[in-house]
């Protein structure tokens, strides 16, 4: 079973329906973890409200928003745990998306999705994560040595460029909408990892990738580990995901890179 661990609300519907999507079509089991076990929805702004005249660039594009319109009506989607009730035995799998606005934090910040990130994490089993999800990869703490599960790692998350962009683009009407801490996520993840550089940026002028052409998107694999920056990354980070997944289920060892 693979577990997409949600937050209350406000994560980005790109960055959950389009891995969803990829794994449910394939035949895997996907089952969902909230804060409370109560159904938690996607960014309100990214699927409806829009950004005035931005919203051609910065809301959810219409096949995304279909994906996702799909995994509301899933029945899984409809019955979430609640973080504390997740047996991490039952788990094959783990995936966070991301999102910046407020309800990101009951997630990011929740002490019991931080130590079930890292127990699934240290134990080898395909881990996915994106955007604000990596800071969830960079706040757990593997029990064993006390730093992140990320030291000694290479990931990738959203960049501070793109944050930044996005901050300084509609900061005069929607504030700190963009900006879910003072620290972008860059910044926190790079200060969690052995070696700055094992930070991968990815192109600096980033291209949306599609279900047709998943090649023009950005993704980092380590081991038994995938990350993406943005909704851009997802069809990429989606055949990364599954690949690990099928790896793992045909019992093929995954070797971090050291």
């Amino acid at each position: 079973m693979i577990l997409f661990l949600l937050p209350a609300g406000d994560y980005d519907p790109t960055e959950a329906a389009v891995p969803w999507a990829a794994l449910r079509d394939a035949g895997f089991e996907v089952r969902f973890a909230t804060p409370g076990g109560k159904v938690a929805l996607a960014d309100p702004r990214l699927t409806d409200l829009g950004f005035s005249w931005l919203s051609p660039w910065l809301m959810t594009r219409r096949a995304e928003l279909a994906a996702y319109r799909r995994l509301t009506e899933d029945p899984h989607f409809l019955a979430p745990s609640p973080y504390a009730d997740v047996d991490p035995a039952e788990i094959t799998g783990l995936f966070v998306p991301g999102g910046h606005a407020a309800s990101m934090r009951t997630l990011l910040e929740d002490a019991t999705a931080q130590r079930l990130f890292a127990r699934i994490f240290v134990q080898g089993l395909p881990v996915g994560a994106v955007c604000h999800g990596v800071l969830l990869a960079a706040r757990a703490k593997d029990p064993v040595t006390g730093r992140s599960v990320l030291h000694g790692r290479r990931t990738t998350a959203l960049t501070s460029l793109l944050e930044l962009t996005g901050w300084n683009l509609t900061r005069f009407w929607l504030g700190r909408y963009y900006r879910t801490y003072r620290t972008t996520v860059q910044q926190e993840v790079t200060a969690a990892l052995a070696d700055p550089r094992h930070f991968l940026a990815g192109p600096s002028l980033p291209v949306r990738d599609t279900a047709a052409r998943p090649g023009r998107g950005f993704a980092v694999k380590d081991g038994n580990y995938v990350s993406a920056r943005w909704p851009g990354d997802c069809h990429r980070l989606a055949a990364e995901y599954l690949a690990l997944v099928r790896a793992h289920a045909a019992g093929t060892v995954q070797h971090h890179s050291g």
